[in-house]
């Protein structure tokens, strides 16, 4: 059995008519050899500075810069029921195979990541990579399903954009907000 992950449900959906997984269960489709299950875009998050290490709880310039030794991801409170499905699927001893079928590109690569990790999946990743909806693209792309290793690059450059974005809007909001007494979100 093959599990199909997707970004969002409305491609979930068009994927999993294409493809013939038609019977709807409790957050995902079943059919034909496959599962198609989605994201609801960033469901694991960077956590908050103060889950990182407890000096960073209290706003002060005495704490700047919050440059952690380690990054901790967290499951975000509004997507934890979509995150136990995939979670559930991605161990799921009959699924052999997961295909990425998040967006084309950085961020779509860097949700699916995150997920399969924050899981602790181990299996198989091939990848749907597509710039369309239409049936024929998604039918062609299934027929050339691309090898998973082939993007860690990419996941690794989205990893880095987004934890350089976390330190710059971590370390502005909190310098600013200091500084003006009060609350800015920067970055």
């Amino acid at each position: 059995m093959k599990l199909v992950i997707a970004e969002k449900p409305s491609v979930a959906v068009t994927i999993a008519k294409v493809i013939g997984a038609r019977s709807r269960k409790n957050g995902y489709y079943e059919g034909n050899g496959y599962i198609v299950s989605w994201c609801v875009g960033h469901l694991i998050q960077m956590a908050s500075p103060d889950k990182i290490d407890e000096k960073w709880k209290k706003w002060t310039i005495d704490t700047l810069p919050i440059i952690p030794e380690e990054y901790i991801y967290e499951v975000s409170k509004s997507t934890k029921k979509q995150y136990g499905v995939l979670k559930k699927l991605l161990n799921d001893k009959n699924i052999d195979t997961v295909i990425n079928a998040c967006d084309a590109g950085r961020e779509g690569e860097l949700i699916f990541r995150l997920v399969y990790n924050q899981a602790k999946c181990k299996k198989k990743i091939q990848r749907l990579w597509i710039s369309s909806m239409e049936n024929k693209a998604i039918e062609d792309g299934f027929r050339n399903l691309k090898n998973g290793e082939n993007f860690e690059d990419l996941y690794r450059s989205a990893s880095a954009r987004a934890i350089a974005d976390w330190l710059v809007g971590m370390n502005l909001s909190r310098l600013y907000s200091c500084i003006y007494k009060e609350t800015y979100s920067v970055g």
